[in-house]
């Protein structure tokens, strides 16, 4: 008997049949991208298509190894299989940088949503969330209009500068709340070189933003592995392994 989960699971396995696993399943994207590719980078967008229930994952190489174009890879192959509900989420300052490269080095059509944007698209009876553009906008935009964002079901997020929400467990940090909650049925591609800082608690928030369940409560998660304060030792991460 094939369960609705078991169903799912054949369902992302057919797509991944064009998305995922091989050098081939992103070959339309790399033939696409006018830019120079590193096998690095190759390997970072096949592994972002590597588990079909996934509900995302943090790409967390260091700064100038090209974390930009490896979910430029990703957005591509979403758009060619037809899946074109994207949004990407960054700082304000980065969201014309963000604009410009998709469209030089991956021909991806965009529109920067901001007030002023969506405002103008409800007055002339518009949806300010086209189906044929990828959607880039800042946290405070996301935070403000939460319940829009996640009434539309963007088929991926890309999160940029995602260690912004890493505080997200904390009862405090409000736009991380809104974001989170804003995208919590959408599969997430989180791109940070700073996953945590003075706290393994930190990487627990980013986590959570995925998958709140990856390592269940914050109680559960200092039980397991300390609070990890000022500790950034490579010993406090060899027990953790997340799928």
């Amino acid at each position: 008997m094939i369960t609705k989960y078991h169903a799912k699971y054949y369902a992302n396995l057919l797509t991944q049949k064009a998305v995922g696993g091989e050098l081939s399943s992103i070959s339309q994207s790399l033939m696409s991208a006018s830019v120079d590719i590193n096998p690095h980078q190759i390997d970072a967008a096949l592994f972002a298509f590597k588990s079909p229930l996934s509900k995302g994952i943090v790409l967390a190489d260091e700064v100038g190894l090209g974390k930009t174009i490896e979910a430029g890879l990703v957005i591509c192959q979403y758009w060619a299989i037809g899946k074109r509900k994207i949004i990407i989420v960054c700082p304000a300052a980065l969201r014309k940088q963000w604009s410009t490269e998709l469209i030089d080095k991956f021909g991806i059509d965009n529109i920067i949503l901001d007030t002023k944007n969506y405002n103008e698209a409800i007055k002339n009876g518009r949806s300010p969330y086209s189906k044929n553009k990828a959607i880039i906008c800042s946290y405070n935009f996301v935070a403000r209009k939460k319940d829009e964002i996640l009434m539309h079901g963007f088929d991926i997020s890309i999160i940029d500068e995602a260690h912004k929400l890493r505080n997200v467990y904390r009862q405090s940090s409000k736009t991380s709340h809104a974001v989170r909650d804003a995208l919590t049925t959408t599969k997430k591609l989180l791109l940070t070189a700073t996953p945590f800082q003075n706290s393994l608690l930190e990487l627990y928030g980013l986590t959570s933003i995925i998958d709140d369940h990856i390592f269940g409560s914050e109680k559960s998660f200092r039980s397991e592995y300390g609070s990890g304060e000022n500790n950034t030792d490579h010993d406090c991460l060899r027990c953790i392994n997340v799928h």
